[in-house]
């Protein structure tokens, strides 16, 4: 645990918070800055093994054990010719990895025509495609990767008003494999489902002698239609992943909608300054009747004095989420909702932004399990090491963080996991001033962890519960003079978020109670806080982490992975898809120069299993440099995968940039030579390894993807 008190971390927070309060989704960048140096870079090789047909990320990427790999084809463009113009999961036939750590494929080119440019592309064997979107499953009763209603009606636009995260069925995410025979020929493939409400589905494989893959769709289903998941609340926005080493799939909920604070702000800022204005996100206004309106509000109500209410496009899907638990649907005009609360089945914020363990994955009906006790955040991927206690977490979007948490005693120990007990650590950079304006290739990021609290999975879902039955109906009674029944007007909505902007929604965690955690937190540690505070940091973890000082700047944490069964010594990657807004402006502690491109980091395993360094060995490449450099450079890394030879597939949901095509790629990252069990001491010189180009283009504009929250 870092020593440290919360004034010494926050002397200048405020300033910078409120400071930074109207900037907006992004920063520009300064035209008179130079470009920035080693950007892009790679420490080792990097070769690119596929390109994904036109408007499609690389998601979900999965190596079996015989070396043979997988994954999503997320949104395609629907004018993609067929069948590329629908989502899919796909494997690539006549082709696996040898798992030497040699190189066993020729780099496939850049595509260079519209037909290539259309289509999923590989530098060996064909892609496969085992499922497609709404693909007719579990005996005709489902179509894949669509929740359905209680009474079993298809969750899909054209069924429903209100709005909408994705379109369900179109953006599967991560894959992962359960063998349910010692040759790994067969077993279930778990896939997560990026919508509002969330889904995962499961379909058998099984492997022919040919190495041949098959989906049996007669077989499949889809997780978020049984009972055992609907009466967890379901889950939204189901994003990356992993395989546990108890071997179950562990699926992260991507929950953008949690930040009720906007970029750097803090809560104690609001409590400062005596308002929100300027400053809320976008959970203050999870209940509110068509909360995605919000932004568009709050321009309206407050004209110049307006400001980016962070996350407010993803609380998209929420109404959606409430008919998936059975809410009646209210009166519906054109593509949303009219004014017509909601108010007797709505989603509670405090169930959503969890890891999801699929226990029982071969049972006929799998037992998922929330891990509140590891915390509430846009989790993009879980990675537990080998000691089974250790867990790093990435939380995806603007000023986000990295986070640990460490059990008691190994996880699957607990016969019942809701005992899982643990402490959950948010991340402290201690050599802040050694990233002021320096090139994010020359420093090694030192981490020290601060601990939020301990808790047991029961205490944290028994703090949840007490938010059920929260709707609609309650943002408007708690925050007017409104009764069920009145006419909602326009101007009694306004009312409402006025209330809400400047004291918080007071049907939640309220500012008061966060500025009172971190006072007692600061005066006698995590252990010293009343029992009716101990909930902070797990419902509201970001806020919590923010509130006393951690780092909490990252900017799209989007991937986390090591190798299976990595012991000290081996690494973890950490994909930072872009490194860029309050990583390098001056609004926050970390002020590199910037890189749109993202950069990827890796800390080598103590002998606790802890990581303190994270060093960049992959560098992408400046907004505005020309094609031949980001042709071939990594930009915006959303997914990692360590195989079996320390490799590490790095997949893409990237902006163009300067390229001469618009495609996503899946590269293969191999460490430099001898490098690739255990620590290099990068010393930032690079002269021996300038990678694939040291690019010195200017730093560019806003956020490479238009994604961030």
């Amino acid at each position: 645990m870092v020593e440290f008190t919360r004034r010494t971390l926050m002397a200048s927070s405020v300033a910078a918070a409120l400071g930074a309060s109207v900037a907006g989704v992004g920063q520009a960048a300064d035209p008179d800055d130079p470009n920035t140096p080693r950007a892009p870079l790679v420490r080792g090789e990097l070769k690119r093994f596929s390109t994904t047909a036109f408007g499609a990320e690389v998601t979900g990427p999965f190596v079996f054990g015989d070396g043979s790999l997988l994954y999503s084809l997320q949104h395609p463009d629907r004018e993609n010719p067929a069948p590329y113009d629908r989502a899919a999961v796909g494997y690539f036939s006549g082709f696996q990895f040898s798992f030497d750590g040699e190189s066993d494929f020729d780099e496939l080119s850049t595509p260079e025509t519209d037909a290539e440019r259309r289509t999923v592309r590989s530098a060996a064997g064909d892609y496969e495609i085992l499922a497609r979107e709404r693909d007719v499953i579990n005996g005709g009763s489902e179509l894949l990767g669509v929740p359905q209603t209680p009474d079993g009606t298809n969750i899909t636009s054209d069924q429903f008003s209100g709005s909408k995260y994705a379109d369900a069925g179109y953006t599967p995410d991560c894959n992962q494999f359960v063998a349910t025979n010692d040759e790994e020929t067969e077993g279930y493939l778990f896939t997560n489902w990026e919508a509002s409400p969330g889904n995962v589905s499961r379909i058998p494989l099984s492997r022919d002698d040919d190495g041949s893959w098959t989906a049996d769709l007669e077989n499949a289903l889809n997780l978020a239609n049984t009972d055992a998941l609907r009466d967890l609340g379901g889950t939204r926005i189901n994003c990356y992943g992993d395989l546990s080493p108890w071997n179950t799939m562990l699926s992260a909920e991507e929950n953008y909608g949690h930040p009720r604070v906007s970029l750097t702000a803090t809560v104690g800022d609001i409590v400062e300054k005596g308002t929100g204005k300027g400053l809320r996100g976008a959970h203050e206004f999870w209940n509110r009747p068509n909360p995605t309106e919000i932004q568009a509000a709050v321009d309206d109500y407050y004209g110049d004095e307006s400001w980016f209410v962070q996350s407010y496009w993803a609380v998209a899907g929420v109404e959606l989420l409430a008919y998936y638990l059975g809410a009646e649907p209210v009166d519906q005009s054109g593509d949303g909702n009219d004014l017509t609360p909601i108010g007797d089945v709505y989603p509670n914020p405090y169930r959503y932004g969890y890891i999801v363990d699929v226990r029982d994955p071969a049972a006929e009906t799998p037992e998922p399990v929330k891990y509140y006790v590891m915390g509430r955040a846009a989790w993009e991927c879980p990675d537990v090491q080998s000691d089974e206690r250790t867990v790093y977490l990435a939380s995806d979007g603007d000023s986000k963080g990295v986070y640990k948490f460490v059990a008691d005693e190994p996880i699957p120990s607990y016969d019942d996991p809701m005992d899982l007990a643990g402490t959950l650590y948010a991340p402290y950079v201690t050599n802040r001033d050694a990233a002021v304006e320096a090139p994010p290739a020359d420093v090694n990021l030192e981490i020290e962890w601060v601990e939020l609290g301990h808790a047991t999975n029961a205490e944290v879902a028994a703090w949840v519960a007490e938010y059920d039955g929260v709707t609609q109906v309650d943002y408007l009674e708690t925050h007017t003079d409104w009764e069920e029944g009145d006419e909602v007007t326009p101007e009694l909505l306004e009312a409402a978020d006025r209330a809400v902007v400047e004291n918080g929604n007071r049907d939640y965690v309220t500012d008061e109670e966060i500025v009172e955690w971190a006072d007692q937190y600061e005066a006698a540690g995590p252990g010293g806080v009343d029992e009716r505070l101990r909930r902070v940091p797990f419902l509201e973890t970001r806020a919590a982490a923010k509130e006393i000082g951690a780092t909490i700047e990252f900017n799209k944490a989007e991937g986390i992975d090591s190798v299976d069964g990595a012991e000290p010594g081996d690494y973890v990657y950490f994909g930072i898809s872009e490194l860029n807004d309050d990583m390098s402006n001056d609004a926050g502690d970390l002020q590199f120069q910037r890189v749109d491109g993202g950069v990827v980091y890796r800390a080598e395993l103590a002998a606790d299993y802890n990581v303190s360094t994270l060093e960049p060995v992959i560098v992408g490449p400046d907004a505005s440099d020309p094609a031949a450099v980001a042709d071939d450079a990594l930009i915006n890394v959303d997914n990692l995968d360590v195989m079996d030879d320390g490799r590490v597939l790095c997949c893409e949901d990237a902006d163009q940039f300067g390229r001469s095509y618009k495609n996503d790629c899946l590269y293969v990252y191999t460490p430099e030579d001898g490098d690739r069990g255990h620590g290099n001491d990068p010393d930032g010189d690079d002269a021996d390894n300038p990678g694939r180009g040291d690019g010195d283009g200017t730093p560019g504009r806003g956020n490479g993807n238009g994604n961030s929250d």
